[in-house]
């Protein structure tokens, strides 16, 4: 079984990702660190260089060969709001688990962080229009969602109980 963690940047999907992966014996990814690795290149400078939408169809490829594996999978924000992403990984019969967490809290983990070159970039008020855009779109694509505003531990004992 591959368990996909979604939803906006801050969540905590590589963090509860790492504690999930190892309650459930299994190995864990970050598809960024993913993208990096093939590129060779920090997601700022492939953004900078290539463009959003050349990231966006390398994530989505990383995604999809992911399917398949006994893994927790931590998925970039925007992974999952592309549909064809989200159904290719469902068809695969893998699990999507939406991370659900408030936009403030999101925001104070992400505000000011270089390595996120849309954080970086956007003003609060933008951030939270594209976090509202995006909320019912990992809701719609997830198979389950998850309230992730305890701990990190708590929150992946909730998804480990959720998929097995």
């Amino acid at each position: 079984m591959t368990i996909f963690l979604c939803g906006f940047m801050g969540c905590g999907k590589t963090t509860v990702g790492k504690i999930l992966a190892k309650k459930m014996g299994c190995s864990f990814y970050d598809t960024d660190e993913l993208i990096v690795e093939n590129q060779g290149m920090t997601i700022p400078e492939i953004f900078a260089q290539k463009g959003e939408p050349y990231f966006r169809e390398i994530e989505a490829d990383i995604v999809k060969s992911m399917c398949g594996k006994s893994a927790v999978i931590s998925c970039g924000g925007g992974a999952m709001i592309n549909p064809d992403t989200a159904k290719a990984v469902t068809d695969a019969g893998e699990t999507i688990v939406f991370l659900d967490v408030d936009f403030d809290t999101c925001y104070e983990r992400i505000c000011g962080d270089s390595n996120r070159p849309i954080a970086s970039s956007s003003t609060k008020d933008e951030l939270k229009e594209r976090f509202d855009k995006r909320y019912i779109l990992y809701k719609n694509h997830s198979t389950i969602q998850i309230d992730a505003c305890g701990s990190p531990m708590e929150t992946a004992e909730a998804v480990r109980r959720s998929v097995c």
